[in-house]
C-alpha cells in the first residue's frame, strides 16, 4: 500500500520535471560486475564511492522522494537543480530512509545547501555488493520475498553478509510492469567457496 503511493507520488513529480532532466538517460551509479548467476538474476558488484541526499521517512507517510524531489528541483540556497539519477533507494531494514545519488559531477563540498533541513548527505565509500533483480511492482512483500532469496543464495554460496539491504527502484511509474527494474543491493564480503 506505502509503496504503491510512493510510486504515484514518483510519476507525478517525474512528468513535472520532464522538461529539465532526460528521463530515458539518466545516471545509475558505477560499478564493475564481479561474479554474476544469470539463471538467479543475482550479481556481485564492486561500486564506486557516491555522494547521496538522503532523509527519512515517516512511519505511514510517502514524504521521503517529495522532500529529495524538492531539493533537487531547487529546494537549496542556490536555487539550482540537480539532474535526477536513478536508482531511488529506501532502507528494507534498520531505521526508514531514502536516498537519492547525487550526479557524479558533485562532491561533497560542491552541493548546494539544502533548504529543508530534513535532507542530509552521505558519502559511500566504494563497496562490494549483492545484487538481485526482479521486474513488475516491487511491493514490500514482492521485495521481501526476493531478499530472502538472495540471503539464502550467498549463505549457500559462502558469501558473507556484512550490511543491510536496500530496495532500489529504477523507473518512473507508467512503465509497464515487465520492463520494470527493481533490485535489492546488501553490501557482502565475498568468500571463497568450498566448491
Amino acid at each position: 500500500m506505502r509503496m504503491h503511493k510512493f510510486c504515484r507520488i514518483l510519476g507525478t513529480l517525474l512528468i513535472f520535471n520532464l522538461g529539465n532532466t532526460h528521463v530515458m538517460a539518466i545516471e545509475e551509479p558505477n560499478y564493475e560486475v564481479v561474479k554474476e548467476w544469470e539463471n538467479a538474476s543475482i550479481q556481485i558488484r564492486a561500486y564506486s564511492p557516491r555522494v547521496m541526499a538522503v532523509t527519512e521517512i515517516d512511519e505511514g507517510k510517502n514524504n521521503g522522494f517529495r522532500i529529495l524531489a524538492g531539493y533537487i528541483f531547487g529546494g537549496n540556497t542556490r536555487e539550482q537543480k540537480i539532474e535526477m539519477t536513478a536508482p531511488v533507494q529506501q532502507t528494507m531494514d534498520g531505521p526508514p530512509e531514502m536516498a537519492f545519488m547525487m550526479p557524479s559531477e558533485y562532491s561533497l563540498p560542491d552541493l548546494p545547501t539544502p533548504n529543508d533541513k530534513r535532507v542530509t548527505f552521505r558519502e559511500a565509500p566504494a563497496f562490494t555488493a549483492a545484487v538481485i533483480r526482479f521486474n513488475g511492482w516491487a511491493d514490500l512483500q514482492k521485495a521481501e520475498e526476493r531478499w530472502q532469496k538472495l540471503k539464502t543464495f550467498l549463505v549457500n554460496q559462502n558469501i558473507q553478509i556484512i550490511g543491510q539491504p536496500t530496495l532500489n527502484q529504477y523507473n518512473p511509474p507508467w512503465t509497464l510492469p515487465f520492463l520494470r527494474r527493481n533490485e535489492i543491493i546488501v553490501p557482502v564480503r565475498e568468500m571463497l567457496s568450498s566448491t
